[in-house]
């Protein structure tokens, strides 16, 4: 399946981005910068781009010149994050799987600012992935999420409404059935994989699931 991966400005330090055949590639305003580094190519280039050193606003403007439809401008006042317009331009060019990179780490605003839009991309039909050095980050929605025998690690999950109701989790060490799960208990953190498919599944509400190896 065709992905729109988005790479923003936060940390990457050792984040691995592998550019499939087919993957439509955004960068979020100074995110460009980061593509220079990794020497991805995007295929468009999203942001007010305020943020820009001098060099590569010189390299913005010939992009620019020469392949202006490479270009979505942004004015410096929004509501809308960079990394949220980028969203949207990658939803209205039909894309329904999304890859965040650089979008954990630095000013934690921005981070749960990611977060919710995981969400905003599940509300719309859509499946997101935040991904950082070790964890990945997703929202399941009243839906079943399955993971295979060989994921390892640490499972954490919270519900990002006021409850996550009929809550079931099998093959992970500790089980639930039929749970219901509140933003006020973190009763979900740290569950771990034991060599077993595992699910999680939800049927009325929205779940943060976190995954990540241990240490």
């Amino acid at each position: 399946m065709e992905r729109c991966m988005i790479i923003g400005a936060g940390d990457l330090e050792g984040v691995r981005i592998e550019v499939r055949t087919g993957d439509y590639v955004i960068a979020a305003d100074a995110g460009l910068s980061c593509c220079k580094r990794l020497g991805i190519a995007p295929d468009l280039i999203v942001g007010d781009f305020d943020s820009l050193p001098g060099e590569e606003r010189e390299a913005l403007e010939e992009i620019r010149r020469r392949e202006p439809e490479r270009i979505l401008p942004l004015p410096s006042e929004k509501d809308d994050t960079d990394m949220l317009a980028a969203i949207r331009a990658g939803l209205a060019r039909g894309y329904r799987e999304f890859v965040l990179y650089g979008g954990l780490g630095g000013r934690l605003g921005h981070t749960i600012a990611n977060i919710q839009c995981l969400n905003y991309l599940r509300e719309c039909g859509a499946r997101g992935y935040l991904a950082g050095a070790a964890e990945l980050i997703q929202v399941a929605k009243n839906e079943t999420i399955r993971f295979p025998r060989r994921e390892s690690g640490w499972l954490s999950l919270f519900s990002l409404g006021e409850r996550a109701e009929g809550v079931t989790l099998r093959g992970l060490k500790y089980e639930l059935t039929d749970a219901v799960i509140t933003n006020s208990f973190p009763i979900g953190v740290s569950n771990e994989f034991i060599g077993r498919e595992a699910a999680v599944s939800v049927e009325n509400g929205t779940l943060l699931i976190l995954t990540a190896p241990k240490e």
